[in-house]
């Protein structure tokens, strides 16, 4: 797609403006509201079983297998249509489909219902961070793009924060005061009122202005032509199944065939090998749901096995259909980012997933000590961490370059665990919650540089496909592996959750190794971005 210069007064190290602040303003909202409709089924859950009479299996598909699997397969052509058509109002549109979808719940009266919200929630919620990611990047100077991911980064915790108060608070005031014989149960209301705030948001969002696209890089890009067609072609292009029509029509040659087939042998050969690993070091008895009897490992793993297929099949087609993208997004440091944001994801699910847990059993604290204490702190300090972050990554920016952003996470990231080891063998909760602040502090210093280094290095209509791609390489490693691995730790240590929850860090010593690799080629890669993107045909 051809490029050309944008004008001087546009470009990096333009200021904000009015215009700028109000995009970062509601795509915030935007990220805080996906979180608190993806999250608050999780503190609805026990209302959820008691009242519908569903397991608890069933419950967990809802909250991770459906959402995760649907979120990160419609994320990456929604990705392409926000490198094509006009975000604003794709963000406007996905907003009010998963608003309703998570409204949809209220009238729920089995699993069926539930798994359709829980879908239209996963595809709705998969344009949101492409389409802020691209926006902001389009509204923001290099040089403040780390404080306006700091925002972001805020959002995420207020979301979380709001789904377990709101949640709860809500549910229970319903029961408490409203509650009539056939009527609307408390978590059902919950529901309707999560899911109102999104309707006047998706109105707001629909009429922003639409950015012009590379302008704050001195890179302005003509209209996609056909973004509808290239996204449903990515969408046949990944879906396992489809993609070999895809091959097909695309004429592809016998090595791409090989690839795909071989790469598709050896994922169901890992997967094979990882579910007999499992089952030996943790055994679980088979789950009931959708009335099957289903092996925990299997499923664990077929998610797995499906979405590094996906993944496979994303880079096959970008190769064929847009060499510029696949050249650029293909980028060393940029992949190593992209592991490393994964690597590290499973390692904040693992730890947030199992905390509370931890508290209960390790320190004796009630389930509602835990809820409030926990979730207001984690809220507070998912906030704190970011202010801090982004104003700090963004003077190292000035000073070092890419080389500062790197720097900055490496050091957050190669220090962390070691706190968390600390954090984790305190003696009492009141010891333990101003340790974990300490931990928990540093480990979000992490966010805004990554996410600004990625998507720096990548051309300005590349940057929903590549936050897509991220999205589905963090899906898979973070909440697809992280929970996981402590679930079977816990389950192997017959209970001892802390344990459990530290073991993950064996992936710490691999993250430091990758961004070591980064920090002394980030600007070797930032250098060459044009060159790539001219040597895959793009006309810059």
């Amino acid at each position: 797609m051809a490029t050309q210069a944008a004008d001087d007064g546009t470009r990096q190290g333009a200021r904000v403006s009015r215009a700028g602040w109000y995009a970062l303003t509601l795509v915030s909202a935007a990220q805080a509201l996906s979180l608190l409709d993806r999250q608050i089924l999780s503190i609805l859950g026990p209302s959820i079983i008691k009242d519908l009479g569903i397991g608890g299996a069933e419950l967990g598909l809802l909250y991770g297998t459906v959402f995760a699997l649907f979120y990160a397969l419609f994320s990456l052509p929604l990705g392409r249509l926000v490198d094509g058509w006009v975000r604003t109002k794709l963000l406007g549109i996905c907003l009010l489909a998963w608003s309703l979808s998570a409204g949809l719940a209220a009238l729920a009266n089995g699993f069926a219902l539930l798994a359709l919200s829980r879908l239209g929630v996963g595809v709705g919620e998969g344009a949101t961070q492409p389409a802020a990611n691209s926006i902001i990047f389009d509204t923001f100077p290099r040089e403040k793009r780390g404080t306006a991911m700091a925002a972001l980064g805020i959002a995420v915790a207020l979301g979380l924060g709001l789904s377990m108060t709101l949640g709860g608070v809500v549910a229970q005031w319903w029961d408490t005061h409203h509650a009539v014989p056939g009527g609307f149960k408390g978590w059902q209301v919950a529901f309707i009122v999560a899911a109102l705030p999104g309707l006047p948001l998706a109105w707001l969002i629909w009429r922003m202005q639409e950015p012009r696209r590379g302008a704050m890089d001195g890179i302005a890009t003509p209209p996609d032509p056909a973004p509808f067609k290239a996204s449903a072609a990515v969408l046949g292009a990944v879906t396992p199944g489809a993609n070999w029509i895809a091959l097909w029509q695309r004429n592809a040659g016998a090595k791409q065939w090989t690839i795909n087939l071989v790469g598709l042998a050896l994922i169901v050969g890992v997967c094979a090998a990882m579910i007999h690993v499992t089952q030996a070091f943790s055994p679980r008895p088979p789950v009931e749901a959708l009335g099957l009897s289903l092996d925990p490992h299997v499923m664990q793993w077929f998610v797995a096995g499906f979405g590094a297929f996906v993944i496979l099949n994303l880079f096959q087609s970008l190769k064929l259909t847009d060499k510029p993208t696949y050249a650029v997004v293909m980028s060393p440091s940029l992949v190593l980012l992209m592991v490393v944001g994964g690597l590290q994801t499973a390692i904040n699910y693992g730890v947030m997933g199992f905390t509370p847990t931890f508290l209960v059993t390790h320190y004796g604290l009630s389930q509602a000590e835990t809820g409030l204490q926990f979730g207001l702190l984690s809220a507070a300090l998912g906030m704190i961490g970011p202010i801090v972050a982004g104003p700090l990554s963004d003077w190292l920016t000035r000073r070092l370059g890419g080389k500062g952003r790197v720097l900055l996470t490496l050091v957050s990231l190669g220090i962390s665990p070691f706190f968390g080891i600390w954090a984790y063998s305190a003696d009492d909760a009141s010891s333990f919650y101003w340790r974990f602040s300490v931990y928990s502090l540093i480990l979000t210093l992490w966010l805004p540089p990554i996410y600004s280094l990625m998507y720096d290095l990548v051309l300005p209509r590349m940057r929903g496909i590549t936050s897509s791609t991220y999205i589905i390489i963090s899906t898979l490693l973070g909440l697809g592996m992280g929970p996981y691995f402590v679930g079977i730790v816990a389950d192997r240590t017959k209970g001892d959750f802390g344990t459990a929850i530290m073991s993950i860090n064996w992936v710490a010593p691999v993250i430091v190794v990758l961004l070591a690799i980064v920090f002394f080629r980030i600007v070797k890669d930032e250098n060459s971005m044009m060159d790539r993107a001219r040597s895959g045909g793009e006309a810059v």
